[in-house]
């Protein structure tokens, strides 16, 4: 079975503490729980979570969707949002990751990428250099989500077309990006192989605007 691997990379930088970094963990369970519901998504989905704030950690490698296990994710008090030190962290993984196709057998589909931020880059020059690195792996799909209002939505567009704003990082905003991120997950699993980008289902509260 061909994979269809998902990554997330996740701001846990000081100003996700506490409220926000539970709505996160909580936002992310219910998502795995509606993507494990439906049978085709069980079946081809791999996802990686990374997260950055001064430091880049993988808090969960690319593991199946029926035997992973989400771990819980955590953040300093304060400290600095890295997100170019993520995103090169990122190319590296999904070279290793990625199977290519050989002439016997079908490589993956195209990787999706969800990069989720609620401030701004602090290493702006390593985030301008890795953008180059980042498009040409070729994703399926790169969605940028800015929370609440300190984050910048230029800077995510210098990286994705696709940038996507959300009024405040509160549950309920995260818990409806996140099924948003499901619907857009299982849309790209059934376009695979017929579409070489992802059709995005249209966002489901004015709490959230496509941009």
């Amino acid at each position: 079975m061909r994979r269809l691997p998902v990554y997330f990379l996740l701001d846990t930088s000081g100003s996700m503490f506490g409220e926000p970094i539970q709505a996160l963990n909580n936002a992310l369970s219910g998502m795995i729980s509606t993507l494990r519901s439906d049978a085709q998504a069980s079946e081809t989905l791999w996802i990686s979570i990374i997260t950055f704030d001064r430091e880049v950690k993988e808090v969960m490698p690319l593991t199946d969707l029926q035997s992973l296990q989400l771990p819980e994710i955590t953040c300093p008090r304060s400290g600095p949002t890295f997100t170019g030190k993520a995103l090169e962290f990122l190319c590296e993984k999904v070279k290793n990751d990625i199977k290519k196709g050989t002439p016997d057998q079908k490589g993956d589909w195209k990787p999706l990428l969800f990069l989720f931020t609620d401030g701004k880059p602090s290493d702006l020059q390593l985030y301008k250099e890795v953008i180059p690195k980042v498009k040409a792996i070729n994703f399926g799909a790169v969605v940028g989500c800015a929370a609440g209002n300190l984050s910048d939505d230029e800077k995510l567009k210098e990286l994705t077309d696709t940038v996507v704003h959300l009024e405040t990082a509160d549950s309920n905003t995260l818990k409806q990006f996140f099924l948003w991120v499901s619907d857009t997950i299982e849309q790209g699993n059934k376009s695979m192989g017929t579409s070489s980008t992802v059709t995005l289902p249209p966002p489901p509260s004015e709490d959230i605007i496509v941009i």
